[in-house]
């Protein structure tokens, strides 16, 4: 709360209790003079204001202290003893403010006013005080509690990241153990009758897991790049498999530089093979396709192979963490669209069409054409 409000809301509640004191004690009544009441009233606002004004700024001194230093209950009595003693100095600075008001004329009148403006400077204590002191502790616990609530929203959250985030970084890393095993065997077979086929594979094979494996990469790419892993996924799988395995894939014309998720194809490619290509002893068919329209990349990997129910995906699947990591790269401007049947197996990326900055090019400065750029 700014200063000024709190003051004006003091100010406020000041008078209001001032009016009431004077009816309390002065024995004021609605017939008494207004003049009178307004006198007493002013007198009143003089002793109340010394004494609130020695709570709003000592009270926040002396509370902490007696909470740190005293144990409940001896630190309420403490504060009700420094409540006492603020009453006493506060009527004393409003006895004070009266004599210099001209409120108090003579010394003996006074005498007779001093107990009453103590008790109302003790009241008046004792109200804002204590009132005060309750209030600003039931602050206290409560931005407390809030404070506590958000960090461990705050901790909740980041642990529910820090998890979607571990497992979208199991599936960009993943490299299928068994995809692995057979391709070495497979390897291990050209090396006899064709060394140079051998080669070509070790080479894919190489290229495929440094996509796979490279944590420094980013986890945007473009659309050329991650169709070339395509390719290269399945020219390795195609010496495993044969003519079993048939594949075509279609570029969207000007669109190579699009951005999507590293690796999201080829898990997509690799489960057609797996559930549509290795089941069937014909084998299967696997289309990549990618279009483009209306500023939107649809990316579609079909296969016509046996198919499966969407809805019957088990937790931590690929797809799943698939659409778990377009949430978090796009938002709600991607989706994951499946459709399954048997004979026909559609998984679609709708991307919004976004490509990476240009680099900044590197000039030479022309004021000093002839810097050798070689001490650089």
């Amino acid at each position: 709360m700014r200063p000024s409000r709190r003051w004006g809301r003091t100010l406020a509640w000041t008078f209001v209790g001032s009016l009431a004191a004077t009816f309390a004690f002065a024995g004021a009544t609605w017939h008494t003079p207004w003049q009178r009441i307004a006198v007493q009233t002013l007198s009143n606002l003089l002793f109340a204001g010394s004494c609130v004004s020695l709570c709003v700024y000592a009270l926040p001194i002396v509370v902490p202290i007696f909470r740190r230093r005293l144990r409940f209950p001896l630190d309420w009595m403490a504060i009700l003893a420094a409540l006492a003693v603020f009453g006493a100095l506060g009527s004393l600075g409003g006895a004070a403010a009266s004599r210099a008001r001209g409120i108090i004329p003579d010394r003996e009148r006074f005498m007779s006013w001093y107990p009453a403006s103590l008790k109302i400077s003790i009241y008046f204590t004792f109200l804002f005080g204590f009132s005060g002191t309750v209030i600003q502790e039931m602050r206290t616990r409560l931005a407390t509690t809030t404070i506590a609530l958000r960090t461990k929203e705050r901790d909740e959250a980041e642990a529910r990241r820090l998890a979607v985030e571990a497992q979208l970084a199991s599936l960009e890393a993943r490299v299928d153990p068994h995809f692995l095993f057979n391709t070495l065997n497979s390897i291990a077979a050209l090396v006899r009758d064709s060394p140079a086929s051998a080669e070509r594979v070790i080479e894919q094979l190489a290229s495929l897991m440094r996509s796979s494996l490279d944590r420094r990469a980013s986890s945007l790419v473009s659309l050329d790049e991650e169709l070339a892993t395509v390719r290269t996924y399945l020219e390795i799988e195609r010496v495993r498999f044969g003519e079993r395995l048939r594949f075509q894939i279609d570029s969207a014309p000007g669109h190579g530089a699009a951005l999507v998720p590293r690796l999201s194809l080829q898990t997509l490619t690799e489960n057609s093979v797996k559930y549509a290509v290795s089941v069937a002893r014909a084998g299967a068919t696997v289309a990549v396709r990618a279009l483009a329209q209306d500023g939107r990349l649809r990316v579609i990997v079909e296969d016509d192979g046996p198919g499966f129910d969407p809805s019957s995906l088990p937790e931590g699947h690929g797809l799943q963490l698939l659409k778990a990591r377009l949430a978090m790269v796009f938002g709600d401007r991607a989706a994951l669209g499946i459709e399954s049947r048997p004979g026909r197996t559609a998984v679609a990326l709708d991307l919004p069409v976004e490509t990476m900055p240009p680099a900044p090019s590197i000039e030479t400065p022309r004021d000093d054409p002839g810097r050798d750029l070689r001490c650089l």
